[in-house]
């Protein structure tokens, strides 16, 4: 596939296949398969407290001895912005009348904390041998420490700028995130939308501007875009939205129906947390948006949705959910986590 082998060097793989971390649809189960089979598996962190990801490493380190990695987001708290709160809510306010609950009900804050002193302490104690990030990167201090127990840092970059940026604070590898990708996009440096490129225009660009290894992400879902990657200077594939027809994947069956029966129409929305990601077209994304400059900021904006997503889902409607998914989704094939990753390598 590749004349280089640096990624398998770097991590300690078999395979260049690095199963995705997707918040919400990872299980430790998926992760094991994806590291058991000779890949990457890949545990995210975005929707866990302390607690349950301690709980899910011992999990993952009880199916398998393999490299794994740990992924964090890294991204600024943002203040508090009542106004927009308000519009916000303003705007959602039919739809919650609709489905027949309280428009000022109380709504929790949104809870995905981005890397910081205690997920740091959790990292030093399972020591994964990769560390990966989402966003940029955390404080020099903290990166130093992840390095300090041997993990390999590396994090996802959606322009040059961004990669060249990676690799003058030391990463040990960069993620080519294509605009096809699923879910949250990894922009740190440009919130500009309109001038993100595809996996495939990407790749190479960042092959030839960054001296470590390049893993390509966004797009891929079948052999051959894992060919298409190497063709172009890619060491290894980051792929998401297939896991999510594993039977590992911890996703709802409204999603599931959704990945089976949509037609190929997804977009980059921010609607369902403040940040741009790309899913499947769904009611909301059609009348609201995708992108909407009400939305307050990451990860604030999915507080006040989350209510009406339960009650969408109770139904069997994923009006309001956040369907995460790639714009190769329909290449996808439905096999255990494990058979897609050595399918994915050619076996």
């Amino acid at each position: 596939m590749t004349t280089s082998n640096r990624v398998l060097d770097l991590f300690g793989i078999e395979l260049p296949i690095i199963q995705a971390p997707m918040a919400g649809a990872t299980s430790p189960d998926m992760v094991i398969a994806a590291s058991e089979a000779g890949g990457l598996g890949s545990l995210p962190s975005a929707l866990y407290s302390e607690e349950q990801l301690r709980a899910a490493l011992d999990a993952v380190r009880a199916g398998t001895k393999k490299p794994i990695n740990v992924n964090f987001f890294s991204h600024q708290t943002p203040e508090d912005e009542p106004a927009r709160q308000s519009a916000w809510r303003e705007r959602l306010r039919p739809y919650y009348i609709e489905e027949g609950l309280d428009p000022d009900q109380p709504i929790p804050a949104a809870g995905r904390a981005p890397f910081n002193d205690t997920f740091a302490k959790v990292v030093e104690d399972y020591r994964p041998e990769v560390v990966s990030f989402h966003f940029g990167l955390p404080s020099p201090e903290l990166v130093e420490r992840v390095k300090r127990t041997g993990a390999k840092v590396i994090s996802s970059a959606t322009t040059v700028v961004e990669a060249r940026w990676l690799e003058a604070r030391g990463v040990d590898a960069v993620i080519a995130m294509g605009f096809d990708a699923g879910g949250h996009r990894g922009n740190f440096l440009t919130d500009d939308m309109s001038q993100q490129v595809g996996t495939f225009s990407l790749v190479p660009r960042i092959v030839d501007a960054v001296s470590v290894p390049v893993i390509a992400a966004g797009g891929i879902a079948d052999r051959r875009g894992v060919l298409a990657a190497f063709a172009l200077g890619a060491e290894a594939a980051q792929v998401g939205t297939a896991y999510l027809f594993t039977p590992e994947a911890a996703i709802s069956e409204v999603y599931r129906q959704a990945l089976a029966s949509a037609e190929e129409a997804t977009a980059v929305t921010n609607l369902f947390t403040g940040r741009p990601a790309r899913g499947i077209v769904n009611r909301l994304m059609a009348e609201v948006g995708p992108l909407s400059e009400i939305a307050p900021p990451f990860p604030t904006a999915g507080a006040a949705v989350l209510p009406l997503r339960k009650a969408a889902e109770a139904g069997g409607r994923g009006d309001f959910s956040s369907l995460w998914a790639g714009q190769a989704f329909r290449a996808s094939r439905p096999m255990g986590a494990g058979a897609l990753t050595r399918m994915l390598a050619g076996f």
